[in-house]
């Protein structure tokens, strides 16, 4: 087996451990006695509600609604499937978010609110709080998905903006509510994951204006006035509303890093994972890797080739250039600019959801030839790094993985092995 091969093969491991149909089942709770109203969003939505239709007692009262991507719908009978927009809301997003608020409202104690939640959901369950407009909230997110804010701080605003985010799903419900969440958040915080909608929001009004103010964010006066007011409070850890509750973890970075371990180590490669939390500037994080690339092929240090490092987590990337590309073809431009071709080292990197930022590809893989074959096109690496165009790179070298919608996510997924 190659090294591409030995790369691709830990992603598709890594996949697996996160596959919505194989791990929901053993999560669902029993059904009520009353209905049950399952709502839920994310990249993963659709296939969660799938999983659940499939295990669900046939005479047990089932129905609802889940949003996801445009492209990852899945098919299912009782649960309906809306496509809406990501990672900037649409209309479509607002429609149904403000269907499922509608349908809450109308549950009795003795129903239960399934929720199903990954990655995605804040963009999807995107209807504003009122004085807000869906042009501003867009014009919002926009700005902040280019600033080089992290998915914590985005989060902490969209809370504040949008009518179903931050724990305001739940707080609209008498019956109870489980929550079955796949986590792409470094903490497998739920009050983070598709911004918490069955979770307590610790964050605040203020919190919100400052992350918009600390990255020169365009805003209205009436986006203004909500935050420096208060009126897009969310509820709060302690709040009675959230007596009935229960958030569950189903699957996590980790989950599928330590699959992905014991993946290298059945080949007889040493697996080292260096954490499922990574964040900060892609470019910068490569930086590092590099080095310690560099440390394990010429001296052994602090284990001997052939080693996989393996890694995942959310870095960011501050948008300069016009160029394509997202974090995990950032990453690894940069990697190969500091690697500068050094013999025996290969790696990976893409978004487990199948999407690395807003291009077709998940990422792509590094060769210990790429700069050289780049050179023989004329490529200028430094160049296009400087304009976020990592896409260009590897899509000339014919380096990029495309899976399509993987239906999952569970963030990044990094390896980069040394033989």
């Amino acid at each position: 087996m190659n090294a591409r091969e030995l790369l691709l093969g830990s992603f598709q491991a890594a996949l697996a451990a996160a596959n919505p149909l194989e791990i929901v089942p053993a999560h669902l709770p029993d059904p009520p006695s009353g209905n049950t109203l399952v709502v839920g969003a994310g990249k993963a939505a659709a296939v969660m509600a799938q999983a659940v239709e499939t295990c669900w007692p046939a005479d047990a009262k089932l129905e609802g609604m889940v949003l996801t991507p445009y492209g990852h719908g899945a098919p299912t009978e009782k649960i309906v499937v809306i496509e809406a927009g990501h990672p900037l809301p649409d209309r479509q997003g607002v429609l149904a978010a403000q269907a499922m608020l509608e349908s809450i409202q109308l549950l009795k104690p003795d129903d239960m609110l399934l929720g199903l939640f990954s990655g995605g959901g804040s963009s999807l369950l995107c209807a504003p709080v009122a004085g807000v407009t869906l042009e501003e909230l867009t014009a919002i997110t926009q700005q902040l998905l280019r600033s080089g804010a992290s998915i914590q701080e985005i989060n902490t605003v969209r809370k504040h903006l949008s009518s179903a985010l931050g724990g305001r799903l739940a707080a609209t419900c008498c019956a109870p509510v489980y929550s079955l969440i796949i986590s792409d958040v470094t903490d497998n915080d739920p009050a983070q994951i598709a911004s918490g909608p069955c979770a307590p929001d610790p964050t605040t009004c203020q919190d919100a204006l400052a992350v918009i103010e600390r990255y020169a964010i365009h805003f209205s006066a009436q986006v203004a006035q909500i935050l420096q007011t208060g009126a897009g409070e969310t509820p709060k850890p302690g709040d009675p509303v959230f007596r009935n509750v229960r958030n569950r973890i189903i699957a996590s970075a980790h989950q599928s890093l330590t699959t992905a371990a014991q993946y290298y180590r059945s080949r007889r490669i040493t697996p080292l994972i260096l954490g499922d939390s990574v964040t900060g500037e892609a470019r910068e994080i490569a930086k590092a890797y590099a080095a310690l690339a560099q440390e394990i092929r010429y001296y052994g240090h602090p284990c001997k080739p052939p080693v996989a490092l393996i890694s995942g987590g959310e870095t960011t990337v501050t948008v300069k250039g016009n160029g394509q590309g997202g974090r995990n073809s950032e990453f690894l431009l940069s990697l190969a600019i500091a690697l500068n071709g050094l013999e025996n080292v290969y790696a990976l990197a893409c978004d487990t959801d199948g999407i690395d930022g807003t291009v077709a590809s998940a990422g792509a893989i590094l060769t210990p030839d790429s700069l050289l074959r780049a050179q023989q096109l004329g490529l200028n690496p430094a160049s296009l790094l400087t304009n976020n165009d990592s896409y260009t790179f590897f899509g000339q070298l014919d380096d990029l993985v495309t899976t399509g919608p993987t239906r999952t996510n569970i963030n990044d997924f990094r390896v980069i092995l040394v033989l």
